[in-house]
């Protein structure tokens, strides 16, 4: 596998992440819930959770993904080493969370359904959300949103400020977040096959009918879905979806959408320098601090405009229902 010493996370990060990031921050409110976020948030009763109820991965703990592991924080340069958790749960997830001690989750799900390989693609997804500092601002989301939802001294004050059009934004960047993760997953595994055919398994693989799942049928699937754009109010529907359309909103990209970005990616000379050692370098670990930042660029300024025209709509829609 490639190693990819000193690598910044700004050599492969994706520029809908970048964009979408910078949206998210000039937004009215954020500053502030950045504030109370590092005033109010504790990250080790989350810790202490994983500790007791889960079991860490080491030398001697699941030894074949902790080498695995070592391997995949090595390529994408990353230290100190993250903690591992492996949670006994058959829904095929992981995710990575922490800002002083960051960490992964990984479920028994992932480990029962896919091989090596796909696993390894796994883990180093998941260190890409923390290479590139994703962490942070996950968890501010996540606590931003469970704050604003309490009731009484418990909402530290940032119920007026988590308006609708923020919390559009915070899933918005989410999702394009995971495109910046997928690749460095490309980077580390060298194989884009293996990282799509996670992508398929975890989308609705199945271990008992394995073989009868195709690659190349879920790509056909994925060029289809594109193909669905020609349509304007599918466009429309695909919006909504992501936005609460079937309820809740959508932290992830459709698997399908995910594997049109990166096959572009990996079609790309930005790929190809990259993997000749020709890429952005730092000296320092990845991280993305919470202070707000401006936007100056034109497309940040499209989406902020997206954003608002979003919150308009929804609080038409709310005025309708009521009346």
């Amino acid at each position: 596998m490639p190693t990819y010493k000193g690598i910044s996370s700004e050599a492969f990060r994706h520029p809908l992440d970048r964009q979408a990031e910078l949206a998210l921050r000039s937004l009215p409110g954020f500053d502030f819930v950045a504030r109370k976020f590092v005033e109010f948030f504790v990250e080790r009763p989350q810790l202490i959770y994983l500790m007791g109820n889960t079991i860490q991965v080491g030398p001697r703990q699941y030894s074949t993904i902790y080498q695995m592991f070592r391997e995949c924080v090595r390529d994408l340069d990353i230290y100190p080493e993250p903690a591992l958790f492996v949670e006994q749960n058959p829904l095929a997830n992981s995710y990575a969370l922490g800002q002083e001690h960051p960490y992964i989750v990984i479920n028994t799900g992932v480990l029962d359904l896919l091989n090596e390989a796909e696993i390894r693609a796994v883990l180093a997804h998941e260190l890409g959300h923390i290479k590139c500092g994703h962490t942070i601002l996950i968890q501010m989301a996540i606590w931003a949103m469970s704050a604003a939802s309490a009731i009484g001294d418990l909402t530290f004050g940032i119920g007026n400020f988590v308006t609708q059009g923020l919390i559009y934004a915070f899933y918005e960047w989410r999702r394009k977040a995971e495109l910046s993760a997928d690749r460095a997953a490309l980077l580390v595994i060298d194989d884009l096959n293996t990282v799509m055919t996670s992508m398929m398994k975890v989308s609705g693989g199945s271990i008992k009918y394995a073989n009868e799942c195709s690659l190349q049928e879920f790509i056909r699937q994925s060029e289809e879905y594109q193909g669905l754009d020609a349509d304007g109010l599918n466009q429309i529907y695909k919006f909504l979806i992501y936005n609460g359309g079937r309820g809740t909103m959508l932290s992830h990209p459709f698997a399908v959408e995910r594997i049109h970005y990166l096959r572009q990616w990996a079609e790309s000379e930005e790929y190809q320098q990259i993997k000749r050692g020709n890429y952005q370098r730092t000296t320092a670990a990845g991280a993305v601090n919470v202070e707000a930042q401006t936007a100056q660029n034109e497309e940040v300024e499209t989406l902020r405009r997206q954003i608002e025209e979003l919150q308009r709509e929804m609080d038409r829609i709310k005025r309708s229902k009521s009346e």
